[in-house]
């Protein structure tokens, strides 16, 4: 063990957030912005939709009514302009949406198959009670039809109503509410499939389902062809078409279908060689294999998420609300919807029945499991996830023009618009109470004490890891470094201002992982950080060698030791003898264990950090973390 004391040196003053901290962003965080951002598109889409109805409702419906086909000989598709939204370009939203789920169920939060129980669990009542509600208000009447239209939230308005309320709700809730909308959307489109498709043609249904074991061949096969994936979705999606289904089914599919992985050390290390190879030799090969190198190093799931999904968020789905929002407002108009059951039960639906199936079915799960289940967010938190989750928009809209037409069509609109307001109102006043509330208790209503998932393979060992701080603080700050890395030493006067401004709540480990097939002295530097540990000056060395990134040859390495006062040939014996090679590779090999490909990479309280490494982003992770720590009342945690 190595320890050093909590106030460290003087650094130079900070700007604020490294410059490669503020372009990491990890693949939750990067949806969630996007998403997030969205959000003001998609209502900006809304209103010109229904500006555009208002003022001309003749061309807003005949325009969206314009019949386009694409035929190539004797076949071809011929359908409405809306109706290449709805069922075209909507099949990529939810391929997208499907991406996600994937990514979550193999890398994120669902990855623990408790929290996706108790996920799908709220998913399945949060949509359960607004059906009942609607159709007991519809209940005898032919409007009972449009059920569906009262039942699943909107991924890009819920969480951009969650971020017009910033600190003041948890960053667990993002996640909790994904994870939710995930399930709702993945049954929704189930419903859509068996409940508002038309008259089933089971020869082109047949031919889906062939497609789709095509589909997985290629999978298991380990094709990485992206013109394969493309023509097998586009013969998926004339299948789906032809046989009655909605295609945008065999987009949340294809979605689900496409696998997750973190980047993996010996794919990153392959991809450096063979850049090494076409730096030295620059030929045409040389860069198609190094463009096929690079893109598998990445998931499949991650590359298609990050080209998609701007795309969906910015141009499909705001689309989708310009095609369908528009409906001729007025104040007679106005006042017959708000008195039609169809109106009023898609409101009470998401309003009340949204928040109760959402908290009283998790608080159910919780009791019935004896606590086996548990939400990593507190119930003041999860009654605003179940408020932000009444917002109705995309496949509401969807399910309404599949069950509606004309006068019940338009009622279905106001319903379904209005929840975007009452959503917004209902959480500000959760959260105008919860704000109410002594500090403490305001605490374990917003963080709980459910049990956070632990990223980090193996444990902070006091006994063996090189720890600067207090043993006994609440929060541990894990970083994985390479003494070479420059994004390494762009983070380490953060890390020493998170030290001086958090004090004694706060201790930090340095583990290695010299990252050889870029830094070529990065190992020997942290053999020699070990040799100086032997001698009880870990630390001392450490922070020179952070400093010094592009001066770690030999000679300069005996010349630091010579500095902070190390027996000078017990240290070059030490490194001759290679005696801290053993503790380098036992840390590389607790990397590989916690699937860290990179560096820097921080793990809080176990937790892997995704995002910036700026002081405010890590600042505010490890004040959440010390108040969940406090709340648990528990020991150092590892």
């Amino acid at each position: 063990m190595s320890r050093a004391p909590t106030t460290p040196p003087a650094q130079p003053p900070l700007n604020g957030q490294t410059s490669c901290g503020a372009g990491a962003h990890g693949p939750l965080r990067t949806f969630l912005r996007t998403e997030t951002g969205s959000a003001a598109v998609l209502l900006a889409a809304a209103v010109a939709a229904l500006v555009w109805a208002n003022v001309a409702s003749g061309t807003y419906e005949s325009f969206w009514r314009t019949h386009v086909a694409f035929t190539v000989g004797p076949a071809g598709v011929s359908l409405e302009l809306r109706e290449w939204i709805n069922s075209g370009l909507m099949a990529l939203f939810f391929f997208v949406v499907g991406l996600e789920a994937r990514r979550e169920f193999d890398m994120g939060e669902l990855r623990e198959r408790r929290r996706l129980a108790l996920s799908v669990i709220a998913g399945i009542s949060g949509m359960a009670v607004p059906v009942a509600i609607y159709l007991a208000l519809n209940a005898g009447h032919a409007t009972a039809r449009g059920w569906g239209a009262a039942m699943s939230t909107d991924t890009a308005f819920a969480l951009g109503i969650l971020a017009v309320f910033g600190t003041r709700l948890p960053g667990g809730l993002r996640v909790f509410l994904l994870g939710v909308a995930v399930a709702d959307d993945f049954l929704a489109l189930a419903v859509i499939a068996f409940a508002y498709s038309g008259t089933l043609y089971p020869p082109a249904l047949l031919t889906a389902f062939g497609v789709l074991a095509v589909l997985i061949a290629l999978r298991v096969a380990g094709v990485r062809i992206s013109a394969v994936y493309a023509l097998v979705a586009l013969v998926l999606w004339g299948a789906l078409l032809r046989s009655g289904v909605d295609p945008v089914v065999g987009g949340l599919v294809m979605g689900l279908l496409t696998y997750a992985h973190p980047a993996r050390r010996h794919a990153l290390e392959r991809a450096s060689r063979l850049f090494r190879r076409f730096r030295e030799q620059p030929t045409p090969e040389l860069e198609r294999t190094l463009r096929r190198g690079l893109a598998t190093a990445l998931s499949p799931n991650e590359r298609l998420q990050r080209m998609l999904h701007p795309w969906t968020s910015y141009l499909i789905v705001p689309l989708f609300a310009l095609a369908n929002a528009g409906l001729p407002l007025g104040a007679a108009r106005l006042a017959d919807a708000f008195t039609s059951p169809v109106t009023l039960g898609i409101l009470l639906g998401y309003v009340l029945g949204k928040p109760i199936g959402v908290v009283g079915s998790t608080w159910l799960a919780v009791r019935l499991s004896r606590g086996r289940l548990r939400p990593p967010i507190g119930w003041g938190a999860i009654t605003a996830g179940g408020t932000l989750a009444g917002v109705g928009f995309t496949v509401s809209l969807l399910i309404a023009t599949l069950a509606f037409r004309g006068t019940r069509l338009e009622e279905a609109k106001i319903g379904i618009l209005a929840t975007v307001l009452c959503s917004f109102a209902v959480t500000w006043l959760v959260t105008g109470v919860l704000s109410l509330l002594p500090p403490r208790r305001r605490a374990r209503a917003l963080l709980g004490r459910g049990r956070v998932i632990v990223d980090l393979g193996e444990p902070v060992d006091p006994e063996r890891d090189h720890v600067r701080g207090p043993l006994d603080a609440p929060v541990t700050l894990v970083e994985y470094g390479d003494y070479e890395c420059p994004y390494c030493g762009l983070a380490e006067p953060v890390v020493r201002e998170l030290l001086a401004e958090f004090g004694d709540d706060v201790r930090y480990v340095w583990r290695h992982l010299p990252l050889t097939d870029v830094h070529p002295n990065a190992q020997l530097a942290a053999e020699a950080a070990e040799a100086a540990a032997r001698q009880g000056r870990f630390w001392e060395l450490h922070d020179v060698l952070i400093s010094h990134q592009g001066d770690l040859d030999p000679k300069d390495l005996l010349r630091y030791a010579e500095r902070i006062g190390l027996d000078a040939d017990r240290f070059r014996r030490d490194l001759r003898e290679r005696a801290g090679a053993q503790r380098v590779a036992d840390d590389v090999e607790s990397a590989d264990l916690s699937a860290v490909s990179g560096t820097p990479t921080f793990f809080v309280n176990g937790r892997r950090h995704h995002g910036a490494y700026d002081i405010a982003t890590l600042s505010t992770t490890v004040r959440a973390a010390r108040e969940r720590a406090v709340l648990a009342g528990a020991g150092p945690p590892t």
